[in-house]
């Protein structure tokens, strides 16, 4: 891997750039997992930057996120969720939906977002 540098006063400061490699979008799980590498993990993110993996990286928590929400979600539907129960009494089926997305939010959150190691998804 070849560097080029830009002089700055005294300094030479690497060129770094992200380069897209994958066609996936980044959603919502993918840029908090790169807000917390940023902020609380900077060795694993120049780390990830300079081998030109954080794009990477990104994308496979994104993925890995979005299935694991949809995964939690449907694994917990019980009869009070059902298609009867919904048109008649909305506003608790609502509540029930959205403690569900909660409960997985918050699972993907400690174990995917949130943790220091990089897992190989």
């Amino acid at each position: 891997m070849e560097l080029n540098y830009t002089k700055i006063g005294d300094y030479l400061l690497p060129n770094l750039t992200i380069e897209r490699q994958n066609n996936e979008k980044i959603n919502k799980y993918g840029y908090l997992r790169l807000h917390y590498l940023k902020e609380n993990n900077k060795p694993l993110y120049t780390t990830l930057l300079m081998q030109n993996e954080l794009t990477n990286h990104l994308v496979s928590i994104s993925i890995e996120a979005e299935n694991r929400l949809l995964m939690e979600q449907y694994k917990n539907f019980d009869k009070l969720l059902s298609e009867k129960n919904k048109m008649n009494n909305q506003l608790e089926w609502v509540k029930l939906m959205n403690n569900y997305k909660n409960m997985a939010e918050e699972v993907i959150l400690k174990e995917l977002i949130y943790t220091r190691l990089v897992r190989k998804l």
